[in-house]
C-alpha cells in the first residue's frame, strides 16, 4: 500500500462519517482555538509592557547607587576608576559610566553681552563619552567629545541638552517679570514657539566659579565652554539630554579641584550629608563615585550582571524585576486560562479516541479483508493513525483560521464600537493579563492579540499531535483483530 493509497482510503473513510467527523473537528477547533488566542493575548501583552518599560527607561541598564554611610561602608570597596575598570571586564557588559556631579559646586553660566543671560549650572554630570555612545545617546547635531580634545586653557568641550538653552534667564529684568525667562514649549500670541534668547551653539558661554572665603569675600573663576554637540532628548535616558550639559570625567573633576582651591577648603566639594534622627548632621564617606550607569548586552544578561554587582556590596536598580513581576504575572494568567482551553483539547482527543473506534467496530470486517489479502499490520494501524491526525490537522487549520479573525476583531474593537457610535474601555482586558497598562502606538491602538508565525505552527502542530496520540491506541486494537474472526463479523 502506497502512502498515496493511504491517504486516499484515510480521506474516503473520514467522508463517509461526514456527521461524525465533523462534530469530532469541532472539539479539536475549540482547543485549538482557545489556545492559540490565550497565548496571543499573553504575547500582546509581553510586547506592550516591554514597550512601556523601554519608555521608562533602558532595559538593559543598571544603576549603582553607592549610598554609603558609616561603618556599612568599610564593608564595600570604593567605586573609584579601578572599580569601573573592573566593572567593565565583566561578561556582557557593554559600557560603564559614572555620573560625577558635585553636589556643593556653586556655578552659574553667563552668555550674552556683559553677562547679560544667566543660567544655573545645577544639571552637570562628568561621563565617559564613550559610554554614551554604546548606550544609544543620540546628538542632533555635532559629536560627542574626544578624550584626547584639547581646546586650550580654561577652555572645556561639553555636550548640551536639546532645551538647555531655555534655562538662561534674562538678568535686565525684574524677577517678577514674566519676559525674565523664555520656556520651551511656550508660544506667542499668534501660537508660534517662543524661541530661546539666543542661538546657544553661536553664543559664548561662561562658566563662573563663585566661592567666599572666611571673611566673606567673594573669588571667581572662569572657564569657557564649547558647544561640541547638542543630545536629542529622550525621557526614558539620564535627564540632561533635556536641559543639562554633560562633559568629561576629568573636566568635571578638574572644576571640582579649582573650586576646592578657590574656596579654600578641600572637604567642600562633593559628598552628600545625611541628618541622623537626632539631628546631627553626618558627612558621607568618600566612597568614590555616587551613580554608576551599566550598559549590558542583552536585557536576559541583566540579572546575572545586577547579582555580580550585588555581591560587591553596591545597591543596584534595573528595570529587571518590573520586568519579571510583569511577565510572571501574564504567564499566570495565561496558564490559569491555557488551562481551560487545554481541558477543550483534551476532550476534543477523547472525542478523536471515541471516533476512531466506533470506526474500528464499523470497519472490523474490511480490517480483516485487508489482512487475509496480506497487507501489512503497520500499513492497517497507519491507515487509522493518518485518519487521527488528518482530524487533528484539520481542527487545527479551522482553529487557526478563527484564531486570526478574532484578533483581527480584538485588536480593531476600538475602531468597530466607534463605527457604532460607542467606545471600550479596554484597559480592564489588558490588566486582566498583568498588563495593567494600554496605550496607543503611532497615534492607534496597542495590539491586544499578537499571533506570531511559530504560534500557528505550534498550533497546527500540536492540534496534529493530540490526534495522532488520541488515535493510537485504536490504531493498535485494529492492528490485534484476528483476520478470521473480522471476515465473519456482521
Amino acid at each position: 500500500m502506497k502512502i498515496s493509497d493511504l491517504l486516499r482510503l484515510s480521506t474516503d473513510n473520514l467522508r463517509r462519517r461526514k456527521g461524525r467527523t465533523a462534530l469530532t473537528v469541532i472539539g479539536v477547533v475549540v482547543g485549538t482555538f482557545s489556545i492559540i488566542v490565550m497565548i496571543s493575548l499573553g504575547i500582546a501583552s509581553n510586547a506592550q509592557n516591554e514597550a512601556m518599560l523601554q519608555s521608562w527607561g533602558d532595559l538593559t541598564q543598571i544603576t549603582i547607587n553607592n549610598y554609603q554611610w558609616g561603618a556599612a561602608s568599610g564593608d564595600v570597596p570604593v567605586l573609584d576608576d579601578k572599580m569601573l575598570d573592573q566593572l567593565r571586564s565583566y561578561e556582557h557588559v557593554v559600557a560603564v559610566t559614572p555620573m560625577y556631579q558635585d553636589n556643593n559646586l556653586n556655578a552659574q553660566i553667563y552668555a550674552g553681552k556683559n553677562d547679560r543671560y544667566e543660567a544655573y549650572a545645577w544639571n552637570m554630570y562628568g561621563v565617559d563619552m564613550d559610554a554614551l555612545q554604546a548606550m544609544d545617546y543620540q546628538l542632533i547635531s555635532g559629536s560627542f567629545v574626544a578624550d584626547d580634545l584639547n581646546l586650550g586653557k580654561k577652555k572645556i568641550p561639553v555636550l548640551i541638552g536639546e532645551h538647555f538653552a531655555y534655562e538662561f534667564q534674562d538678568t535686565r529684568k525684574s524677577p517678577n517679570s514674566g519676559k525674565r525667562q523664555r520656556y520651551w514649549g511656550e508660544t506667542d500670541s499668534l501660537g508660534n514657539p517662543v524661541e530661546p534668547f539666543f542661538d546657544i551653539q553661536k553664543e559664548k558661554l561662561t562658566l563662573r566659579l563663585t566661592a567666599y572665603d572666611s571673611n566673606g569675600n567673594e573669588k571667581t573663576e572662569d572657564y569657557q565652554l564649547v558647544v561640541v554637540g547638542v543630545f536629542q532628548q529622550d525621557d526614558a535616558k539620564q535627564y540632561f539630554t533635556n536641559s543639562g550639559i554633560a562633559m568629561r570625567v576629568t573636566d568635571m573633576q578638574m572644576l571640582s579641584k579649582a573650586y576646592q582651591k578657590l574656596s579654600g577648603n578641600k572637604q567642600n566639594s562633593g559628598g552628600s550629608y545625611m541628618i541622623t534622627s537626632s539631628g546631627q548632621q553626618l558627612k558621607q564617606k568618600d566612597n568614590g563615585y555616587e551613580n554608576v550607569y551599566v550598559k549590558v548586552d542583552d536585557v536576559d544578561n541583566v540579572s546575572d550582571v545586577e547579582q555580580q554587582i550585588k555581591d560587591l556590596g553596591y545597591e543596584t536598580y534595573s528595570m529587571t524585576q518590573i520586568r519579571e513581576e510583569m511577565q510572571a504575572s501574564v504567564a499566570k494568567s495565561q496558564m490559569i486560562l491555557g488551562g481551560t482551553a487545554a481541558v477543550a483539547l483534551l476532550v476534543a482527543a477523547l472525542n478523536i479516541a471515541n471516533t476512531m473506534m466506533m470506526s474500528i467496530y464499523e470497519r472490523t470486517k474490511e480490517i480483516g479483508v485487508m489482512k487475509v489479502l496480506g497487507c501489512e499490520v503497520r500499513k492497517i494501524r497507519n491507515m487509522f493513525l493518518v485518519e487521527a491526525g488528518a482530524i487533528g490537522l484539520l481542527g487545527g487549520v479551522i482553529g487557526v483560521a478563527l484564531s486570526y479573525a478574532a484578533s483581527a476583531i480584538l485588536n480593531n474593537l476600538t475602531m468597530i464600537a466607534a463605527l457604532f457610535g460607542g467606545s471600550i474601555d479596554l484597559s480592564g482586558l489588558m490588566g486582566s493579563f498583568g498588563g495593567g497598562y494600554y496605550y496607543g502606538m503611532d497615534g492607534g491602538s496597542a495590539a491586544i492579540s499578537m499571533i506570531p508565525p511559530w504560534l500557528v505552527l505550534l498550533g497546527l502542530g500540536f492540534s496534529t499531535l493530540v490526534g495522532v496520540l488520541s488515535g493510537l491506541w485504536p490504531a493498535i486494537r485494529a492492528t490485534k483483530i484476528s483476520a478470521l474472526e473480522a471476515i465473519r463479523h456482521e
